[in-house]
């Protein structure tokens, strides 16, 4: 089977969502406090000084009645009255390896993706395809256990598929009949959606397209792959729960302190010394780490230029902080680790797609009538089982 012949992912885990679309950067950002001063001096304005600095476009204006998000209370009024408090800030992933902070707030949010947010929280997952780049390194499909907004650093929007059609991790969002075709191929073996995800991580490849996933026909290395992707899985959900390490004498430690308000990095290859500001020294680093690329973009470059790139004067997303904060150190020696870890499975990767052997042919799956997936698999399942607060206090319908 050539490449152009493998299954789209698009086939494999049908319903997508689009990236969000915010519409303003200011309810976004990596420091939740920043995030309640933004809204503390947003809700202090009055008049066209509050029209200004919120930004308003053509899906939202001080004046816009929408509902709340899913599972969040944020408020319904009109914003042009709004004086309470800043709804509590959620984490959600901005970009390959950035998880930042966002105030939950349909009414700041130009396109939200409220069928996403219906379906967050536990026991979801969510696979988020990368923009693709001919030529440009890096994975195409990256996980997540926080909502992710779909954000392609290569400015190209990917798109998000939820693991799970309902909330709670029910209702596989996988091609009816799929899981159980693959466990007839592979000799009577359990396939879950959880297996088929950890398998796209460890053998999915980018295309025009979208991406394509080979799936083999031989047990042994299905059972490879898919104990490869769970390793990839956990790396990327850092650790679940269990900080991922190096070994020790390759752990990264900071053997300098990092300036208040550091303007750069740079790195020395020889030395495996990453350079933050004048003054700030991270070592060891690993070249893999310091060169891992999504789409082409350098990860831990473009995760220290959103942290210090400055705000335009006179508006909200000027509000920043004053000095580095010392959990942007911890969060930057977890992604050095991490992407390093990373970088070490890539071998095996590649000795995973050249031992393949037989596989799953598209045709074979429309012959099994896997292929085409009904249009009701494309679509959000209905999860309204329980009352969402709609524009100005009303209840929307169920």
């Amino acid at each position: 089977m050539t490449h152009d012949e493998a299954p789209l992912l698009a086939d494999l885990m049908p319903w997508s969502v689009a990236p969000l679309r915010p519409g303003r950067g200011w309810p976004m950002g990596p420091d939740p406090a920043s995030l309640r001063a933004r809204w503390n001096a947003f809700v202090r304005a009055e008049g066209p000084d509050r029209e200004a600095l919120f930004r308003p476009t053509r899906a939202r204006t001080l004046h816009t009645a929408v509902a709340q998000l899913p599972g969040h209370g944020g408020g319904t009024g009109r914003l042009a009255r709004e004086s309470g408090p800043c709804p509590e800030p959620v984490r959600v992933l901005h970009g390959p390896f950035d998880e930042q902070w966002l105030i939950p707030d349909h009414r700041l949010i130009d396109v939200a993706r409220p069928e996403l947010w219906r379906v967050a929280g536990e026991g979801q997952l969510f696979a988020v395809e990368q923009g693709y780049v001919p030529g440009a390194a890096g994975p195409a499909v990256l996980a997540s256990g926080v909502l992710p907004d779909g954000r392609s650093p290569a400015g190209r929007p990917g798109r998000i598929r939820p693991l799970f059609r309902r909330p709670g991790g029910r209702e596989p969002n996988v091609a009816p009949g799929l899981l159980t075709h693959l466990a007839d191929v592979l000799g009577g073996q359990e396939v879950t959606a959880r297996d088929l995800l950890a398998w796209v991580l460890a053998a999915g490849t980018g295309s025009a397209a979208g991406c394509r996933v080979p799936l083999t026909r031989d047990a042994d290395v299905w059972t490879r792959g898919v104990e490869l992707g769970g390793r990839l899985l956990w790396l990327q959900l850092r650790g679940n729960g269990e900080r991922p390490k190096l070994p020790g004498g390759r752990r990264p430690y900071v053997r300098a302190p990092l300036p208040a308000r550091p303007t750069g990095l740079s790195y020395d290859a020889d030395e495996a010394i990453l350079y933050v500001g004048d003054e700030g020294v991270i070592s060891p680093v690993p070249r893999e780490a310091w060169e891992y690329e999504v789409s082409g973009v350098r990860v831990v470059e473009r995760w220290f230029a959103l942290r210090t790139e400055a705000g335009e004067t006179g508006t909200l997303e000027a509000i920043r902080p004053t000095t580095w904060p010392q959990t942007w150190t911890s969060e930057l020696l977890e992604l050095i680790t991490v992407l390093a870890l990373l970088a070490e499975l890539a071998p095996r990767r590649t000795e995973l797609a050249a031992s393949l052997g037989a596989v799953v042919t598209g045709a074979e799956l429309h012959d099994a009538g896997v292929l085409p997936v009904p249009g009701s698999a494309r679509r959000p399942a209905s999860v309204l089982d329980h009352h969402e607060e709609g524009p100005d206090g009303q209840f929307a319908l169920l």
